[in-house]
């Protein structure tokens, strides 16, 4: 009992010692650090590598100098300096070039730690403006252009006859003095951004003599080709694709401008009716739709959308229904199969009563002697209609079970299918997304 006693007490004070232990090697902030920032900074520009020089002192062990810069209260940049003892110190800190951002004071930061965590702080008003380069670049893959200021804010200007009304091209800038950095401007996501030399999309309506110009501080550039839609400029992605997304009504009638040989372009009956040279009516529900013109295939893609992303099957039978798959595609099979290729994915038009339409015309759209794609409930993989989702009485089109030739739910053909005729393909969830009916109507 005596040893018990004493494991017991010496337990206890195993427990209670390590508390005073932790009290006794608390760190406690000693020491008084200073920071002396020597530089003045003057006719800093955005996109500058801005240099400072610090003095610090303590009579401790010194840490760390953080220097931060802030445009407003948001931080932008910031570096990190070790400080092993008292001295002279120095570094740069980055000022960032943002697209839009006005002429203004920024705030720099300096902190100066010690290594008991007592601190020392100071700031500086630090004025910011937009370089006035005497001049930019253009860049092409075979020359290179001087743009000059056209007199308007921020504006360059390069006026050549170019050997192309076709002119891809990126931007920089040249260093204007020793704390400034070459900057340039390429193309990224359908769109003029800073950091990149990934070519531009230049196209000129005319040839010969012409301007390209770039603003430094909106990015607005010229020249691009322009297509308007219902009235609104679609945004160029690349070269070849423009897009918009929109609020349709159906039957709404609009215009389409600014596509020369339109009438030569492939018009997609689920969606768009033509009512005139330019002039089409909306055909499917009214909703939110993406429309892409591709200027290389000569046709419109368009999606039915949910917010800003495409749409997608909802329990109650009401969303989108898409296609992916082989022997399938717009403007033609030939040039455009789907294939198991979900970004080519095909969204079926929705027409209202929880009916989603698709017409195909054998030997154009769809392959006339054998198919081989299904139904989903998004443009990508996830819901199916397997054959326990999907029936149909059709003649032409027969339904995969995994043993008459096709997986579960994928389309096969009966028959061939007729070169030059038009089948419209009707899915009607009226009854429930697992008790969908095909219907496949020949015109």
């Amino acid at each position: 009992m005596k040893n018990l006693k004493y494991w017991i007490l010496g337990l206890m004070a195993f427990f209670i010692l390590p508390s005073c232990d932790d009290d006794d090697l608390e760190i406690k902030q000693a020491g008084n650090p200073t920071i002396e920032v020597k530089s003045q900074f003057a006719n800093v520009h955005f996109g500058d590598e801005l240099p400072f020089v610090v003095n610090v002192n303590d009579n401790v062990s010194l840490s760390t100098l953080t220097a931060k810069l802030f445009f407003g209260e948001e931080e932008v940049s910031s570096t990190v300096i070790r400080t092993k003892e008292n001295g002279e110190y120095s570094g740069t800190i980055s000022v960032p070039f943002n697209k839009g951002t006005p002429d203004g004071t920024a705030t720099l930061t300096f902190v100066l730690l010690n290594t008991t965590m007592k601190s020392a702080k100071q700031t500086i008003d630090v004025p910011v403006t937009r370089a006035k380069y005497p001049y930019l670049i253009l860049v092409t893959e075979d020359a290179s252009y001087p743009m000059l200021p056209t007199g308007a804010s921020n504006e360059y200007a390069a006026t050549e006859a170019f050997p192309s009304t076709d002119l891809p091209a990126y931007i920089k800038t040249p260093v204007v003095d020793d704390k400034g950095t070459e900057l340039v401007f390429g193309w990224e996501s359908g769109a003029i951004t800073e950091g990149v030399s990934s070519y531009i999309p230049f196209v000129s309506p005319v040839g010969g003599a012409y301007s390209v110009t770039f603003n430094t501080k909106t990015y607005e550039a010229a020249p691009f080709f322009e297509i308007l839609f219902d009235g609104a400029a679609m945004n160029m992605l690349d070269k070849e694709n423009y897009e918009i997304d929109k609020e349709m009504a159906t039957g709404h009638t609009f215009t389409i401008e600014g596509i020369g040989d339109l009438a030569n372009w492939w018009i997609d009956a689920d969606f768009l009716k033509k009512e005139g040279d330019n002039e089409f009516s909306f055909v499917p529900m009214s909703g939110k739709y993406r429309f892409t013109a591709n200027l290389a295939m000569k046709y419109i893609k368009i999606e039915a959308l949910s917010g800003n992303s495409p749409a997608s099957l909802q329990e109650d039978g009401t969303g989108a229904i898409w296609v992916i798959g082989e022997s399938v595609g717009k403007p033609s099979v030939a040039d455009n199969e789907v294939g198991w290729n979900t970004d080519k994915a095909i969204c079926l038009a929705p027409m209202g009563n929880k009916k989603y339409q698709l017409t195909l015309v054998a030997g154009e759209t769809v392959n006339a002697n054998s198919i081989n794609f299904k139904f989903f409930h998004q443009k990508d993989w996830g819901g199916e209609f397997g054959a326990d989702a999907i029936t149909t009485n059709s003649d032409i089109i027969l339904i995969g079970d995994g043993t008459n030739g096709r997986d579960s739910g994928n389309l096969g053909l009966h028959s061939e299918l007729e070169v030059g005729a038009t089948y419209v393909f009707t899915v009607d969830l009226s009854a429930g997304n697992e008790q969908a009916v095909l219907t496949v109507t020949k015109k």
